[in-house]
């Protein structure tokens, strides 16, 4: 199950380093990552952008590496309006996100199934757009279930 706390229904946010911060202080208050983490996932996008386009419809997954985790957990949010992340694939072309899971691993060896969980609720866009048009945090965490595995 997905702690509650950690997801965040429409959110209202400029940028995307201000998602980042936002959901990495709600990780910070909870213990599940450690004071460095927020800028060391904000650094790592800057070289190494998270967004991720399936088709017409854009995630990212900002992330850093496990030395700035005390305990593995996943950020969620839904945006008010979408906001600018720079693609994985060609870190030029600025996506306009939807939605975010920002990642906290604390086992590099769990972050590949992690990675698999995540790619397979990627790949079903229908899946996306109902986490995207949740209206409560429940409906998100009973949609990404595996995630919680």
């Amino acid at each position: 199950m997905l702690d509650l706390d950690l997801v965040v229904l429409h959110m209202e946010a400029e940028t995307s380093n201000e998602i980042i911060q936002n959901l990495g202080a709600l990780m910070l208050s909870k213990g599940y990552v450690k004071d460095s983490y927020i800028e060391a996932v904000l650094e790592r996008e800057r070289n190494l952008p998270t967004g991720l386009p399936i088709g017409d419809f854009c995630v990212a997954i900002p992330h850093t590496d496990s030395g700035h985790v005390n305990q593995s957990n996943i950020a969620i949010t839904t945006l008010k309006k979408p906001s600018v992340f720079h693609s994985m694939v060609n870190p030029e072309e600025k996506l306009n996100v939807e939605v975010v899971f920002l990642l906290a691993v604390k086992d590099p060896n769990l972050q590949i199934q992690l990675l698999k969980n995540l790619m397979s609720v990627f790949q079903n866009k229908e899946l996306l757009i109902k986490v995207r048009d949740a209206s409560s945090k429940e409906e998100i965490s009973e949609l990404l279930s595996c995630l919680a595995q």
